[in-house]
């Protein structure tokens, strides 16, 4: 048995939403032995571990946490009054999960004050869990497969019932935005994702330290030992609840042995199909997607939104830069009627990267992945260095980011809201084989204070191909500013082509530049 994505989301919510009932009597946590710990501490350790080889994390019993399939782990729910803060000093409990068939990796768990650790002790009391689970003979020493951070104690939800952030699997992990979602991951780091002849490696974080807060602060700060074949990592996060959640990000890398495509503050989404382009009655739904575009801020000043594909094939993207601006995974789409789902597509967060000190020469590569349903993660956006990695490397990296509905530092140009696709040619007209027309959708910005009388100009260049029918018209709505360009292409062969597309007024530019990579089919 398997369990997709969707699956996935639904426990974060159903094990925010399902927590045991506080028992009359509840025992603290047991907590291990002092040990001293800061951050330089973490970053000794990582040293020390990269000039050694690779040990695993441990995986308890298998044969038993085997048995703990979806529904079987589903039903294993952490008790929120034995939660760490659950009584304060901070407003933000923490909550486990328990390991199980699909997080068969323990991860050690810590709390920290005044610069000492003590290790958090699995003990099946933390849980409700049913009289005949397989859990129940699971060794004391077992441990936890990821965390849960609570709303605020003292907030306006009640934090036995929902969560904010959670670390689960490997290095990854989520944040909801603005508009209380879960919906695409970030990662501490993306090793060799579609590199020819190479195996993505997934490294994890095998240790968790948790900074005991001041009192009513509103941020958290953990740290985390990342361990890999190929890379030991020091990490850092310093997390701020607020409109959406804001993460503080330092990272100190030591790589063990090179690698091809080395892969920083990566986001991973999932797009299946859109109103770009929708096979037949594939699905009931008018559109399927956590995410419909990336957003680039360039080191230049320009702003770029490239729209999502779901291609026939893997294709990596490159958008070479200089000291990026920013970078991020939108859902720009929030209109209900566009998904029709309980899901809450349209909910979905937004994830911006702002990068923290210069980043030097690279590129923020877009995998994207082939899919056929709703269930797989096949978008991965990150940034990745010019320079290649060596065994001995280290890398310092700090960046923020921002789990909002949009992005952070919006253009004040007009934006692009949708890209159509349709027959070439002209209505009433035979329709010429081998000629596609596009639709471009922008809105807002100086789009909605043009004088009367003036018409905008689309600016096209394609890498290959010809335009032709071009113009701009406004969108027939009372939507201020809403304009669209359309244009025709006609291209030969099956390769893909790179098309750029934005509307100006005389000199004035009015929008942001759309980058769209079309797959004649």
């Amino acid at each position: 048995m398997t369990m997709d994505r969707r699956d996935f989301l639904g426990l974060l919510t159903a094990a925010a939403g399902a927590l045991a009932a506080p028992g009359e009597a509840t025992a603290a946590l047991r907590l291990g032995p002092e040990q001293p710990f800061s951050r330089d501490v973490l970053r000794d350790m990582a040293a020390r571990l990269a000039a050694r080889p690779y040990s695993p994390p441990p995986q308890p019993a298998p044969d038993i946490v085997g048995r703990l399939d979806y529904d079987a782990w589903g039903k294993i729910r952490f008790n929120p009054d034995k939660a760490l803060f659950a009584d304060g000093p901070g407003r933000f409990p923490v909550t486990f999960f328990h390991l199980g068939m699909f997080f068969r990796k323990s991860v050690a768990m810590h709390v920290v004050e005044n610069a000492v650790a003590r290790e958090i002790l699995y003990d099946p009391a933390l849980f409700d869990m049913p009289a005949d689970s397989p859990a129940r003979a699971l060794p004391a020493s077992a441990g936890f497969a990821g965390f849960q951070i609570r709303e605020p104690r003292d907030g306006a939800l009640d934090w036995r019932k929902n969560d904010w952030v959670a670390f689960l699997g490997a290095a990854y992990f989520r944040a909801i935005g603005a508009l209380r979602q879960y919906g695409l991951s970030a990662r501490a780091v993306a090793l060799d994702v579609a590199e020819a002849g190479r195996a993505e490696e997934f490294p994890d974080f095998t240790q968790v330290w948790f900074e005991t807060p001041r009192a009513e602060s509103d941020s958290i700060t953990l740290h985390a030992l990342l361990e890999g074949p190929s890379i030991v990592g020091a990490c850092s996060f310093a997390m701020r609840r607020g409109e959406g959640v804001v993460m503080d990000v330092e990272h100190r890398f030591h790589l063990r042995a090179p690698v091809g495509r080395f892969g920083l503050a990566p986001l991973t989404s999932m797009y299946w199909y859109s109103e770009t382009k929708k096979p037949t009655a594939v699905d009931w739904r008018p559109e399927v997607h956590d995410s419909d575009g990336l957003a680039l801020w360039t080191g230049a000043g320009e702003r770029v939104w490239r729209p999502l594909n779901n291609p026939n094939r893997i294709v990596v993207s490159a958008f070479g830069d200089d000291d990026p601006r920013g970078f991020g995974l939108l859902q720009r789409d929030r209109a209900f009627d566009h998904y029709q789902d309980g899901v809450y597509y349209e909910r979905r967060p937004s994830l911006w990267i702002e990068p923290q000190g210069g980043w030097g020469k690279g590129a923020v590569q877009l995998v994207e992945i082939p899919t056929d349903d709703e269930i797989h993660d096949n978008v991965v956006a990150m940034w990745v260095p010019a320079r290649p990695t060596k065994a001995g490397d280290v890398v310092d990296l700090a960046y923020r980011m921002h789990w909002l509905a949009d992005e952070p530092y919006p253009t004040p140009l007009g934006r692009c809201v949708a890209t159509r696709l349709g027959n070439g040619g002209q209505p009433g007209q035979p329709r010429p084989k081998g000629v596609r027309k596009f639709m471009v959708e922008f809105v807002g910005g100086p789009l909605a204070s043009i004088p009367f009388g003036v018409k905008p100009e689309p600016v096209l260049w394609a890498s290959r191909g010809e335009f032709s029918y071009v113009f701009a018209e406004a969108v027939p709505n009372d939507v201020p500013g809403h304009w669209r360009a359309q244009f025709d292409l006609t291209v030969t062969g099956e390769e893909p082509v790179e098309m750029r597309c934005y509307m100006r007024a005389g000199d004035q530019v009015l929008t942001e530049t759309w980058a769209y990579q079309y797959h004649p089919f």
